[in-house]
């Protein structure tokens, strides 16, 4: 019997007093897709640190076709073949396509020179290969979007010669188009032979390209088996260890008054003209596809991008403002980009929390350690975030407990209006479920919600209205009864 191409058997990996991994079980054929899927914290990542040499394992074994594999560093892993493909491309911008492709692996002279020609022709057969011939090779690699720079990343997986490539939430800056070339990507790597681990919070997705799935939970693997033959309920209950009933609630909502008011709104580039009403008591959805100026819209609102024309009027103020005045004014905004904007990683749990008012934390002027830890404890509890302490760093969270920080603070700085940009990219289904029934909670005490998300059940079930923006334009919103995914795609696209 042929054994598996990937097998990780009873790995363990502690950090400290906290047992990342408690003896996991984990195994992918040749040819095949596994998909490993878990709420955020759960160890998957853990996992694949591991097996890629990022982390050495405390316990366990790991063989590669039959053979004993214990890679030194990353370096070693990917001589033996296991390639990963993080959420976050680790490329070089400012090198060339091929210089990335063959990186640390470059053919060379007995001199030490490299053989340009043989990078460039080994870069070539990858991206063909892949069906990407037309990428230049000589090509600034920052010069290419989301989806050709993870092409790149896989192209080099594909000239090391990869027995395993692993995929870590490959879709999650991709437009709809580009997640679907990905599919057929690893449609044809599968037939290749190639083993894949694909990694990813949309079920659907899961759905679509694996045949086995693995679901972690607190470190350890609780169930297997057949997608195809796995309702994705089953999926769920195994991730959460219970139920997830009424993924999108809704409790009465009664629209009020109207918070704010946006009156042919154009931007530098985008927005070019929106128009809207949001009111008391209501979330209103903005679909659209990516790069049709929906994040543009929200930043233009709270004062991070320019204003060219139009008008703005948040509550009982008009005009433009900076951001630190719409947070006194009664707004918050929620980045889709939390590592880079939304968060300061190296600052606590509970400054990130609380910077943005320090009222009622000490006399004026000062902040008392005491208070601000309560404070944030606080709505560390309430909403479920999973950290030691306060005092932890929020860069060393799941990126699913990172978001809920981010959220906490515009609960914390108790505004009327929350700008949420993608609330829930990048994280697990349970974490979804809370922020869903967060925004629920809001919306029934009266806070006005304006949601740009990218993926159509989450507006459909969460949103009272729906506006759909096309190429800088916002269109007229409607009830969510009146709307459904068909729809706004025909409007996202202009057709």
């Amino acid at each position: 019997m042929t054994p598996p191409r990937l097998e990780m058997l009873g790995v363990k990996k502690r950090f400290g007093a906290t047992a990342a991994l408690g003896g996991v079980d984990f195994s992918v054929p040749a040819g095949s897709v596994h998909a490993l899927v878990g709420e955020n914290g759960a160890g998957k990542s853990t996992l694949m640190k591991v097996l890629a040499g990022a982390h050495p394992a405390d316990e366990g074994a790991m063989r590669l076709d039959g053979e004993p594999y214990a890679p030194r560093d990353p370096m070693d892993a990917r001589r033996a073949g296991v390639a990963m493909i993080y959420q976050e491309l680790s490329l070089c911008p400012h090198l060339s396509v091929e210089e990335n492709i063959l990186l640390g692996m470059e053919p060379t002279v007995a001199a030490g020179f490299l053989r340009r020609a043989e990078i460039r022709r080994r870069a070539r057969e990858a991206l063909a290969r892949l069906g990407h011939a037309e990428i230049p090779p000589a090509l600034m690699t920052g010069k290419l979007s989301n989806a050709k720079q993870q092409l790149v990343e896989i192209a080099r997986a594909v000239a090391i010669g990869c027995r395993v490539l692993v995929l870590d939430e490959p879709t999650s800056s991709l437009s709809q188009a580009d997640a679907q070339a990905l599919f057929e990507l690893v449609d044809q790597l599968k037939a290749e032979g190639h083993a894949i681990v694909y990694i990813s919070h949309f079920l659907e997705e899961v759905r679509r390209v694996s045949d086995h799935f693995t679901v972690l939970r607190d470190g350890k693997s609780v169930g297997s088996g057949v997608t195809a033959e796995a309702s994705t309920d089953q999926i769920v209950q195994m991730m959460v260890g219970r139920e997830v009933n009424d993924l999108y609630p809704r409790s009465k909502r009664t629209p009020g008054e109207i918070v704010l008011e946006l009156s042919s709104l154009s931007g530098k580039k985008k927005p070019r003209d929106a128009t809207l009403a949001l009111r008391r008591g209501e979330v209103l959805g903005i679909a659209g596809l990516m790069g049709a100026g929906r994040t543009e819209l929200l930043r233009a609102v709270f004062g991070l991008d320019p204003v060219r024309s139009g008008e703005v009027r948040l509550l009982a103020f008009h005009g433009n403002a900076a951001p630190s005045q719409r947070w006194q004014q009664g707004a918050g905004m929620l980045s889709e980009d939390r590592k880079r904007e939304g968060l300061a990683l190296g600052l606590s749990i509970a400054d990130n929390l609380t910077l943005s008012r320090l009222n009622g934390l000490g006399p004026p002027g000062f902040i008392i350690p005491r208070r601000q830890r309560a404070a944030a404890q606080t709505w560390v509890e309430r909403i479920g975030v999973r950290c030691r302490s306060p005092r932890q760093a929020v860069g060393t969270l799941s990126g699913g407990n990172q978001q809920k920080v981010a959220i906490a603070r515009l609960l914390h700085h108790d505004v009327d209006v929350l700008l949420l940009d993608e609330p829930t990219r990048g994280i697990d289904v349970a974490s979804k479920a809370q922020i869903y029934r967060l925004i629920d909670e809001l919306a029934a005490r009266g806070k006005a919600v304006l949601m740009v998300s990218s993926y159509l059940p989450e507006l459909l079930g969460t949103c009272d209205r729906v506006a759909v923006m096309s190429r800088g334009v916002l269109g007229q919103a409607k009830p969510v009864e009146q709307i459904d995914a068909h729809q706004i795609m025909l409007e996202a696209t202009g057709s």
